[in-house]
């Protein structure tokens, strides 16, 4: 599959999921298939960072769509969940950009320069030092990120910051990618899965969310159609379109 054809199968279990919350209004199988959109929005991310000519633009591209979905994100929200207080998805993938290139650019801009120093080269215990220094670093802002997105409330919190710098973080191993996404998944509904008893509905989105990893997976690498605005706007318009009919 293309970055495209990803994209159109995240979108269309996203339409799904909020389709259930305004017209069915209560969780149901509209729900469970929007579990696995997400996920690959996450991916998207870290593959668009990757691919990316201009970082700049890539950011205000996410954070102008963030500020301009907010007001359709908070009608629906406050129509249905009575909240108004969350934070629309598009500042989540923003903060889980802004962490994969302050820890792309810590590790390779940082350890370059450290690399380049001769009194580095000549002590081996000064250089393996500063360099986990700094990949600590790295990865405590990262944290800090995903804890900027829980505190402001964000769509996915916390976990959909630290879910899309994994994906870049593992971009290299597969193997070892499968299994940390496994385990943040398990971290994601261990505690209402225990709290509920193991029930049923969390029990399926469990396996739903699992199951979005088998999109990803046959990603070709390629980027397919180029119709990216188009599906930004899908994202508020969609929002408006249900809050009106239903």
């Amino acid at each position: 599959m293309t970055s495209f054809s990803l994209k159109i199968v995240a979108l269309v279990f996203m339409f799904c999921d909020h389709f259930g919350d305004s017209y069915i209004k209560h969780f149901s199988f509209f729900n469970l298939l929007g579990r696995i959109s997400f996920p690959i929005f996450a991916f998207q991310i870290s593959e668009g960072f990757i691919h990316t000519q201009n970082i700049k633009k890539y950011f205000f591209r996410i954070g102008i769509f963030a500020l301009i979905s907010q007001i359709p994100f908070s009608l629906f929200m406050y129509k249905y969940f009575n909240n108004f207080s969350t934070l629309n998805i598009f500042f989540t993938l923003f903060l889980g950009l802004l962490s994969i290139y302050l820890y792309n650019y810590i590790n390779n801009v940082l350890v370059k320069s450290i690399n380049d120093k001769e009194t580095i080269s000549k002590n081996n215990s000064i250089f393996t030092k500063s360099t986990i220094f700094i990949k600590i670093l790295s990865l405590i802002i990262v944290f800090l990120l995903a804890g900027i997105a829980q505190l402001l409330n964000t769509d996915y919190g916390a976990w959909g910051v630290i879910l899309v710098f994994i994906f870049y973080a593992f971009k290299d191993n597969k193997v070892l990618r499968i299994f940390v996404y496994v385990l943040l998944v398990f971290c994601k509904y261990i505690s209402p899965l225990i709290q509920t008893n193991f029930n049923i509905a969390y029990i399926s989105m469990f396996v739903a969310t699992l199951l979005s990893y088998l999109f990803i997976d046959l990603y070709n690498g390629k980027q397919g159609k180029k119709i990216k605005y188009l599906l930004y706007l899908f994202y508020p318009l969609h929002l408006l379109v249900l809050y009106f009919i239903f």
